[in-house]
């Protein structure tokens, strides 16, 4: 196993340097070989996208379909700039978007901000995006790879750029809380299913969904606003837009703020329906006597 993630990194090291056009290209072609090849997940992808969006003809979900997972290779590949190239190549080809205020008060500001980070395809080079442009401490969440060497490999790349902490998930709230109460910036993804014993059912496009409520909790108990942020892929790169922070949020009541959170989503989700993470199994969680999605 350490062999192949040794060739894999390996791999990516080298075609770091490929132009982006080339590399795009080479994912655009690999993505059209998954969805035709890799069954079990696009049945999840089509699963999701009926659910979503019913009112769209089947011709219509199978476009978005044939598109995501060319999105799901062309990130994973453009992963080995972000984490490889130099610095100035990675700068010219992620655009940051937002106001000018919030913009200053997440590079330099004192208040505590949770990023909302929804799975967009993009999600990595927002990150990475983000963090060049801060000067202040930030902080991720995520869940450890199998494998320690993709692991090592993957905490590093995110990692990369300015003073970025990445908290295993089974580390638990109270570090979280305490760098939130400091002052620093959460990049938090809090859009998947990770089964009941962590989530509230709420609606998700019309569906009860299970739903993390870590972004109503976070804001609460560390005292944090929270700003959207989207990432987009684009033919030069990626283009991340800090949306304006969310106003009477939190309002105390974690299923509406959950509820809100996900209404937000749909919105966002409607803007770049095929750049959206339908990959995951987002509703195998199901309420009791409920039929399974997949």
């Amino acid at each position: 196993m350490s062999l192949s993630a040794r060739l894999a990194i390996g791999v990516m090291k080298a075609i770091a340097h490929l132009p982006l056009p080339v590399l795009r290209g080479v994912g655009a072609g690999l993505g059209h070989v998954l969805h035709a090849l890799a069954r079990p997940r696009r049945h999840v992808v089509d699963a999701n996208l009926r659910v979503c969006f019913p009112e769209l003809s089947e011709e219509e979900r199978q476009r978005i379909s044939r598109q995501t997972f060319v999105y799901v290779a062309q990130s994973w590949l453009d992963r080995s700039w972000l984490w490889h190239a130099p610095r100035k190549v990675v700068e010219s080809r992620l655009t940051l978007r937002g106001a000018k205020e919030d913009l200053d008060e997440l590079a330099n500001g004192e208040q505590a901000i949770i990023l909302f980070a929804p799975h967009f395809y993009g999600l990595d080079a927002g990150a990475t995006t983000l963090t060049m442009h801060m000067a202040r401490p930030s902080m991720t969440i995520y869940t450890t790879q199998r494998n320690p060497m993709i692991d090592d490999w993957a905490r590093a790349g995110r990692t990369r750029f300015g003073s970025v902490t990445a908290l295993e998930r089974t580390d638990g709230v109270k570090p979280v809380l305490h760098r939130l109460r400091r002052g620093e910036v959460l990049y938090l993804l809090p859009d998947m299913d990770f089964g009941p014993s962590q989530s509230i059912f709420v609606p998700f496009f019309g569906v009860q969904a299970a739903t993390v409520p870590s972004l109503s909790r976070f804001s609460q108990l560390g005292r944090a606003i929270v700003m959207p942020v989207l990432t987009r892929i684009t033919p030069g790169g990626y283009e991340v837009e800090l949306l304006p922070r969310w106003t009477g949020f939190p309002t105390g009541d974690i299923v509406a703020d959950t509820t809100h959170m996900n209404k937000m989503l749909e919105g966002y989700i409607r803007t770049m329906p095929s750049q959206y993470y339908w990959v995951h199994r987002r509703f195998k969680t199901r309420p009791e006597g409920e039929p399974p999605v997949y």
